[in-house]
């Protein structure tokens, strides 16, 4: 997928924070912080890693299923975006 400079960056600064949360939550644990309060934190992360993969999916139909259906490909573009919402979906 081609994105542009701002997109890649974008994204990279929200993975960035997830990064983050993920070792505070290491950090949490080690500390024995209280369950509910690190269980809080894992549903931050997962919220924001749903959002940062929703970008991805939004992008990828923006650029790349345009190109491919753009470039005659229609049939095995709609196959692949298909696979990449089921993945999405995955997720939830």
């Amino acid at each position: 997928m081609t994105k542009c400079k701002e997109e890649k960056s974008m994204l990279q600064l929200r993975l960035k924070k997830v990064i983050g949360q993920l070792n505070g939550i290491q950090k949490m644990l080690e500390d024995d912080a209280p369950c509910e309060e690190i269980l809080l934190q894992f549903t931050a992360a997962n919220g924001a890693l749903h959002k940062i993969s929703f970008m991805v999916l939004e992008g990828h139909l923006r650029h790349c299923v345009r190109e491919g259906i753009e470039s005659g490909n229609a049939e095995e573009t709609i196959e692949s975006f298909a696979e990449s919402l089921e993945n999405f979906a995955k997720m939830a």
